[in-house]
């Protein structure tokens, strides 16, 4: 089924809905909750239905898991070989804050492993994409980057919208000769800031669903970063088209 998948195709998907959040992000614009209490925009329903039909419209059926979609029961979900997992608009926060932090999301997921994926944030004009075999890319760049030389610089990812004491005390336990340097940033962008070898280490101790990491997760995967699954100390396989969509606790590195 992958080798049927132009990722040319589903860049272009993305970078449409881009287009269209960054219309919405233009002007004012009303900003809805939902019941867990996270913001829901114009741009969020308007990129879904641009993702969804442009996913639709490709000559293959694939089902799609999105986080702005119809709830789809577990009974249903577990039998799917293959699931595109989109998450329309990650980091609303930042879109409603304005600060340009914001991407398009979309995986593709086979057997619970991301083997697709295309982040875009457009309001930065930078797109991430990977397929399975075939590379990381950052705007057209194999990754990983080589970085511009900072030897004596240990860098952290964290959220800006999200830190939790957990990640600190995380973030206070890494034994290292270097200088510990603090990188805040929103969305996805912060797995993919890792896997192109902008930052050393991103761990995240607080919540997340699985749309917020499988496109970005399949980024890390193509430049030879790791992405996994933390529990009671352990590492574990970091899985998709679970029952519960709430990812464990992770790190990236």
């Amino acid at each position: 089924m992958i080798n049927q998948i132009n990722i040319k195709d589903i860049i272009g998907i993305a970078k449409e809905a881009g287009s269209a959040i960054m219309q919405v992000y233009k002007q004012d614009f009303d900003v809805e909750y939902k019941h867990d209490k996270s913001p829901l925009t114009l741009a969020d329903k308007n990129a879904n239905k641009i993702i969804e039909d442009g996913l639709k419209e490709l000559p293959f059926h694939i089902p799609i898991l999105s986080e702005e979609g119809r709830n789809i029961p577990y009974d249903e979900r577990r039998h799917w070989e293959y699931l595109w997992l989109v998450d329309p608009l990650d980091g609303t926060k930042e879109f409603v804050k304005k600060n340009g932090e914001f991407t398009v999301n979309i995986a593709l997921i086979h057997k619970n492993a991301p083997v697709l994926g295309v982040v875009y944030a457009p309001a930065l004009g930078v797109c991430y994409w990977a397929k399975e075999h075939e590379g990381a890319f950052k705007n057209g760049q194999r990754l990983p980057i080589k970085p511009k030389s900072e030897s004596g610089i240990y860098k952290i990812v964290a959220s800006r919208s999200h830190m939790s004491n957990e990640t600190q005390t995380f973030i206070n336990s890494i034994k290292t000769d270097k200088e510990k340097k603090l990188i805040s940033i929103g969305s996805s962008l912060k797995i993919c800031l890792v896997a192109d070898g902008g930052a050393d280490i991103y761990p995240r101790f607080s919540p997340t669903m699985e749309w917020d990491t499988g496109a970005a997760h399949a980024v890390v995967n193509e430049s030879g970063k790791s992405l996994h699954g933390i529990k009671n100390g352990e590492n574990i396989d970091h899985k998709y088209n679970k029952q519960n969509l709430l990812n464990q606790w992770f790190i990236v590195k």
